[in-house]
């Protein structure tokens, strides 16, 4: 067993699942043009905010026909807006793998109070999707970011669908390839992927969530952070860049200083392809160690940006104690910072492996937990 301390170190020890890592690239001099003191609402806000949202729809490949509004509160405003507006027109199946998803569920059928049928699965699982009712409305996250499970492509879903589909993306979007003509809503934050200043989400709609927006109105009060429709007509200026509420100028423009490195390094292939990398590096070290393993249990479901780990080691007397413990040595040595499992989870670790991390700095860091849990192996006497 090896005692001793690696010799490398990550140049940048931030694996948190957000809010995630800057670009490598970012420094604060960088958004030395955000508008700020500015009004939202002037012609220098709104220009800013309508190329946020344009840059969203260019690097993400949006179609033309969809609408992309910034709107407070991160993804979860986003998917509270979307649930509040859209959802008590027809029966929902709600879809959950992780506490994220499982939060949805609570709000659906003890807020709500929606005719639904909830389908959850525990952690390192996912659900049948093959017996998923398309007629129905359907929630559910793409990808798990306290479970590291993620559903494996759009197959799954009815291109001739009924209802509406409704995808939690916030630890998904910019890091993999999200089937548009499949998805009715999306929602995420730019605090994950792209290690954007958190606060904010964004909010996509096809045709047929605008179709619904103008056709149905719900039996309960919408406070007006959530009302995206007036008189019965969308407010498209929640979709140019007029948003609901006042935005961040300087989190605005720290977006697209990201947008911007996104297409640096190859848009959204370029993305998706350092998320892979970092992930691999992960998933390697899981298999050439046997006291340590993926949560997921099928591979065909594994992350590629929250990646969950479990400790399996039969030595390891108290699991949840253990994971902290390897957590907090690494932190205590400024190799990894916040790896710890999601309070939710079963204990592990959780390493955030999107596009923003240098696939240089995962695998000098993987030396270093193996470091830290042999010391910990030793620590329980």
């Amino acid at each position: 067993m090896a005692t001793q301390q690696p010799a490398a170190r990550p140049a940048n020890p931030r694996f948190s699942s957000g809010p995630c890592a800057k670009p490598p690239t970012f420094e604060l001099a960088k958004l030395a043009d955000a508008a700020l003191g500015r009004s939202h609402r002037a012609a220098v806000g709104k220009a800013k905010l309508k190329d946020a949202i344009e840059g969203t729809r260019e690097v993400l490949g949006i179609p033309a026909d969809y609408r992309i509004g910034i709107v407070p509160a991160s993804d979860t405003g986003a998917m509270e807006m979307a649930m509040w507006s859209l959802l008590g027109e027809r029966k929902v199946e709600m879809l959950a793998w992780e506490s994220f998803g499982a939060g949805w569920v609570t709000d659906v059928v003890k807020q709500l109070k929606i005719d639904a049928e909830s389908k959850i699965a525990d952690y390192g699982q996912i659900v049948d999707l093959a017996s998923v009712d398309f007629a129905n409305d359907v929630v559910f996250t793409w990808n798990g970011t306290t479970s590291g499970v993620r559903v494996p492509n759009g197959d799954w879903i009815a291109a001739d669908r009924d209802g509406l589909t409704i995808c939690d993306a916030t630890s998904a979007a910019f890091a993999m390839d999200l089937p548009w003509d499949k998805l009715d809503v999306t929602t995420f934050s730019w605090q994950k992927v792209l290690g954007g200043e958190a606060a904010h989400g964004v909010i996509v709609l096809s045709p047929r969530a605008v179709a619904r927006l103008e056709s149905y109105t719900p039996a309960w009060p919408l406070p007006k952070i959530f009302r995206m429709t007036k008189g019965g007509k969308l407010i498209e200026g929640i979709f140019t860049g007029a948003t609901i509420n006042t935005p961040s100028m300087l989190a605005v423009e720290d977006y697209l200083f990201a947008l911007d490195w996104a297409r640096s390094v190859g848009g959204l292939q370029g993305l998706i392809a350092r998320a892979d990398a970092n992930a691999q590096a992960v998933h390697d070290f899981c298999a050439a160690n046997d006291w340590i393993a993926n949560l997921a249990e099928d591979d065909a479901n594994r992350s590629n940006t929250s990646v969950c780990l479990k400790f399996t080691d039969d030595r390891i007397q108290d699991g949840a104690a253990f994971a902290k413990a390897v957590a907090k040595r690494l932190e205590a040595e400024n190799i990894a910072l916040d790896i710890g499992a999601y309070r939710d989870a079963p204990a592990g670790l959780r390493i955030w492996c999107g596009g923003t991390v240098e696939t240089v700095d995962v695998q000098a860091m993987l030396p270093w937990l193996a470091w830290a849990f042999e010391a910990e192996i030793v620590a329980q006497g």
